[in-house]
């Protein structure tokens, strides 16, 4: 397993440059825990402004185009993202998937591509309440993951898997350990009979739906827990600060 647990705020389709603030705020805190690796997703139009701000965190973008470029209005593409000062992206976030029809195939090829600009990934995956009903939510979520794991050789580096139960995201509902337990066990099996057992082991596998500070510690002492995707939570440098105050104290025992 990874060291140090990883701790990613989402920003989504919040930010302007008054954010600013706060994510030099959650720079300055993320320095005195160097046991934990901190990281934010701001809107595109906010990539370059928190790179240059940021001395201690990770800075990454949302989404990215399968395309290098070309005639695709509106769309951004991974060498873009690259430049702007990125060093991640997220991708195959319920969201898109929902909002925007995003299919496996189409996920698989933006991983592709963010992986030829030399950006690591973080896939995400994830059901809704009516899969997980209907007993088939371990299904669904290999199903997703299989269909988009990229065939690379340092997937221990350049790789890490969000687990985001749909019905638990903005809903101030989380699942309960032995659904996350069983559910990133199985991501966990899956990585194994990917890469390799040593390999998968490097993977982090990050849990995201409604994680707040009040909640992070138990969430993040489960086994095969490395970190979480953090949403609306991530906003605040105070509540985002701590969630990760919860991962060095889960980390430290």
């Amino acid at each position: 397993m990874a060291e140090r647990p990883y701790i990613v705020g989402n920003w989504k389709m919040n930010g302007t440059r008054a954010m600013l603030s706060e994510a030099r705020a959650i720079d300055r805190g993320a320095q005195r825990y160097m046991k934990v690796e901190v990281a934010i997703a701001p809107p595109f139009t906010l990539i370059h402004a928190v790179h240059k701000e940021a001395e201690q965190i990770g800075v990454g973008a949302q989404d990215c185009h399968p395309g290098e470029g070309g005639a695709h209005t509106g769309d951004i593409s991974a060498p873009m993202i690259a430049d702007s000062g990125a060093k991640f992206v997220v991708l195959g976030h319920s969201e898109r998937r929902g909002d925007h029809g995003e299919s496996d195939e189409l996920i698989a090829r933006k991983i592709d591509a963010a992986i030829d600009a030399g950006l690591r990934i973080i896939l995400c995956c994830g059901e809704s309440l009516e899969t997980r009903d209907a007993g088939e939510a371990e299904n669904f979520v290999l199903g997703q993951l299989k269909a988009a794991l990229p065939d690379i050789a340092d997937a221990g580096e350049r790789l890490t898997i969000a687990y985001e139960p749909i019905w638990a995201i903005g809903t101030g509902r989380t699942a309960g350990a032995e659904d996350i337990l069983q559910m990133h066990g199985a991501i966990r099996e899956l990585l194994g009979e990917t890469y390799g057992e040593d390999a998968a082991n490097t993977i982090r596998i990050l849990y995201g739906g409604s994680v707040k500070p009040d909640n992070a510690g138990e969430i993040l002492s489960l086994e095969n827990v490395g970190g979480a995707l953090v949403g609306g939570a991530s906003l605040s440098a105070e509540s985002f600060l701590g969630i990760v105050n919860a991962a060095s104290e889960a980390n430290a025992e």
